[in-house]
């Protein structure tokens, strides 16, 4: 892994937030409404802890909030665009065959009843039943990074139950009520028509439902998607006999049928459990992609606990003759959403979002979205290793600067400050990836 000097980082910043802003600047009419959404993103990725209409405001030397409250509610423009602006963005540097889409949701704390989709429903964030808004996100994650390319508002029933309420929030007619499930299956389909480029979905327990296994067969992409204990499997003919829930499976397991296996490098070093995987069936894929020729395997996944031996069990669908170890390394890849849900809310105010509407709740997303893609292409760029003809422009300035000095004189020359800042963004931030984010107190 190459690792970028200071100068070459700071350059990186100022390039990719000029890109940034010229990517969206077509979904606004006027000018100072286009400026004034480039200064809503200098807000995100500002010092500021919390990235409120007044801190916002204040960095961009506004009088008021005014400004940046227009943005999320009284301005004109397609929140939907800037999703596939981001999408297509985050690709150009994430981009891998191999991909995996992870699906996960998130709460967002709220007080009152007004905000767009709140209510007292169960959120992992706060891990308890709490006044809040639930969103559905869905996050690319490939060798070269991890960023969100897509995200929808969950309303729950007692909204589209209330036609009042959805019009006081601005929510379109056409949008009616949706499970969790199926936001995230509609997501998945987008991504298949804009041609997005992944070969696994991965989600937990809320998502491992018929629905999302059904459309990802058809689409031929494989899955290793949680489901409950109470979970029921068979196996087909031509495979062990296994029948039962997850959980009578998995206790009447033999101890070698189980392997210790890392799903990727945590921030204490592999994260190692106990894994166990059966095979029930293989499926011709032409029963559900006419035309289709190769051999599916559909079975269960069951990770164990090394400290308190709890399982975890997923429904998996893969190309004959995968490993145990892809599937590990597949279910593996959901900690990069947690990761993404993390840094989007301490750094870059994704939580924050003051306003109201359906809209404001899809537009502040959205520009926290497009700053996350920002700092993971800067980190993949800042982090790749330079091209042979940059090595061999290199050795010959190296060459070429040494030439008539002594021996003694190259020798005594002290560590430059770019050396001391590469060891900086090269260190391994929660899973391994050199988190690259602004300077404290410093001006975008």
């Amino acid at each position: 892994m190459g690792v970028a000097s200071i100068e070459t980082t700071l350059e990186l910043w100022a390039s990719s937030l000029r890109d940034s802003k010229a990517r969206m600047r077509r979904l606004f009419t006027q000018e100072r409404v286009a400026a004034s959404a480039g200064q809503f993103l200098d807000g995100l990725l500002g010092a500021e802890r919390r990235k409120t209409g007044w801190t916002r405001a204040e960095a961009a030397g506004d009088p008021g909030p005014w400004r940046q409250q227009a943005i999320l509610g009284r301005g004109r423009w397609d929140a939907d665009a800037l999703r596939d602006i981001v999408r297509d963005y985050a690709l150009e540097t994430l981009a891998d065959p191999d991909a995996v889409l992870v699906i996960d949701e998130t709460g967002f704390l709220k007080q009152g009843k007004a905000s767009c989709g709140v209510g007292r429903q169960y959120t992992g964030s706060a891990g308890k039943i709490t006044n809040c808004q639930i969103g559905v996100f869905a996050a690319y994650a490939s060798r070269h990074g991890h960023a969100f390319i897509d995200r929808a508002l969950y309303l729950p029933q007692a909204w589209t139950d209330d036609p009042t309420r959805l019009a006081a929030a601005h929510v379109p007619p056409e949008v009616g009520f949706a499970t969790k499930p199926r936001l995230a299956r509609q997501m998945i389909e987008r991504a298949i028509a804009a041609g997005v480029p992944f070969a696994w979905v991965a989600g937990d327990s809320v998502y491992g439902v018929g629905e999302i296994e059904m459309a990802l067969r058809r689409a031929g992409r494989g899955y290793v998607l949680g489901v409950n204990a109470t979970h029921g499997f068979n196996s087909w003919i031509g495979k062990p006999m296994v029948a039962g829930t997850a959980e009578a499976i998995a206790q009447g397991l033999a101890p070698a049928a189980w392997q210790r296996l890392s799903a990727g490098e945590g921030t204490k070093g592999p994260r190692l459990h106990d894994w166990a995987y059966l095979e029930l069936a293989d499926l011709e894929a032409d029963e559900y992609r006419p035309g289709a020729t190769s051999l599916w395997t559909r079975g269960l996944l069951i990770r164990r606990s090394l400290t308190d031996g709890e399982c975890a069990y997923f429904t998996t669908w893969c190309p004959a003759g995968t490993t145990i170890e892809t599937l590990v390394a597949v279910e593996g890849q959901r900690w990069a959403i947690e990761d993404a849900f993390e840094t989007a809310k301490n750094e870059l105010g994704l939580a924050h979002n003051e306003s109201r509407s359906w809209h404001g709740w899809h537009r502040h997303v959205s520009l926290a979205m497009l700053a996350f893609a920002m700092l993971a292409t800067i980190r993949c760029r800042a982090n790749a290793p330079p091209s042979p003809k940059t090595l061999i422009n290199l050795t010959r300035t190296r060459r070429r600067s040494s030439d008539g000095r002594s021996r003694k004189s190259a020798a005594s020359q002290p560590a430059s400050r770019s050396d001391a800042f590469s060891q900086l963004t090269s260190s391994p931030g929660r899973s391994g990836d050199a988190h690259i984010r602004p300077l404290r107190n410093a001006h975008t």
